[in-house]
């Protein structure tokens, strides 16, 4: 029986049940469909063959995890390190997704998994751009999405927490940006640049105009975090609660089918990312997370105090903010 007492709809096929434990134990939805990923590896792995190469006829070679433990999963996380030459955090992905499987989907948590092969963490540097680098590669975005990258690099957001950002998160009077649910879902809060202020405020009246189109045409709801739906019955048609940078089409919600507009998607914005880059003709492979190294590392260059620059990271850890100290411009 799974720890917590919390016991998975039996009816529902395996891989829906690890996603019902997931969602009752509220994990992020990036960190649910990393989990399930592994998960499938993991079983995907040990499908058994047999002796002309075919899959087994029981069950089609597939193990339920039930009937594997320590041993299997030692197997696994070898093979990642040995064979694929996974990253260490890689694999301390797939190891933190399968001690979730047998500790919360199961309730059989795992021993010690002694012998396994750990994927090497070697120190990287970040890749950091000049300021005329950066200068460049905002020229060479397109006009729609110039301002984005602006407030990324202005801000030191990652890319998510920019994306999801609501109207009622940027706050003009006091020039502040609140994070809300940002990595590990933690909240804090940054500084809104004076540069982009104005910029940011024509952003936010076409927000205003989208949304009051939508509404005209019957829609204008938005999707809203945990059960804030059934708590604020009519919070998805508020303004403060529309992304502050929308998508420009309609979009279907599979958790209610209702037509919603959503925000930017990220891969779109890698794609842009990418072009502009090219664009440029930067040689330093540079992606959106480039532009949060080279605000942090600005700063620092300008004289600001490294346990300013951690909290504006939301760093838990000033070693984490120290790594920029490695790539900073120094007199010779």
């Amino acid at each position: 029986m799974p720890l917590e007492g919390f016991v998975p709809n039996p009816k529902l096929k395996f891989m829906e049940q690890c996603r019902e434990v997931m969602r009752f134990r509220r994990l992020a939805l990036r960190s649910e469909q990393a989990y399930l990923d592994w998960i499938k590896r993991f079983l995907g792995f040990h499908r058994e063959k047999d002796e002309s190469g075919k899959w087994q006829a029981e069950n089609d070679g597939w193990r339920h995890p039930k009937d594997m433990g320590e041993r299997e999963v030692k197997l696994f996380l070898s093979h990642l390190a040995t064979d694929l030459k996974v990253a260490a955090s890689t694999q301390n992905q797939a190891l933190n997704a399968l001690v979730f499987l047998y500790r919360h989907v199961l309730g059989r948590p795992l021993g010690v998994l002694e012998g396994v092969e750990r994927a090497k963490h070697l120190p990287r540097v970040p890749v950091v751009l000049s300021k005329a680098e950066v200068s460049r590669l905002l020229t060479a975005t397109p006009d729609k999405y110039r301002l984005f990258f602006q407030f990324l690099y202005g801000t030191g957001l990652r890319l998510m927490e920019a994306l999801r950002l609501r109207v009622k998160d940027v706050d003009f009077e006091r020039n502040q940006i609140i994070v809300r649910g940002g990595k590990g879902d933690k909240d804090r809060v940054t500084m809104l640049p004076d540069s982009l202020k104005s910029g940011l405020e024509r952003q936010l009246r076409r927000v205003e105009l989208l949304h009051r189109q939508d509404l005209a045409e019957g829609l204008g709801t938005v999707e809203l975090p945990g059960a804030l739906k059934l708590k604020y019955r009519n919070a998805e048609r508020e303004l403060g609660w529309q992304w502050f940078w929308p998508a420009s089409t309609i979009s279907v919600d599979p958790a209610d089918n209702q037509r919603k507009r959503y925000h930017w998607h990220d891969t779109s914005i890698q794609r842009v990312m990418l072009a502009a880059v090219r664009l440029c003709r930067l040689t330093k492979p540079a992606t959106c997370h480039t532009l949060r190294h080279s605000f942090a590392t600005h700063l620092l260059e300008n004289g600001y105090d490294i346990r300013t620059v951690q909290v504006l990271l939301g760093h838990k850890n000033v070693a984490t903010t120290q790594i920029y100290t490695h790539v900073m411009q120094k007199p010779g």
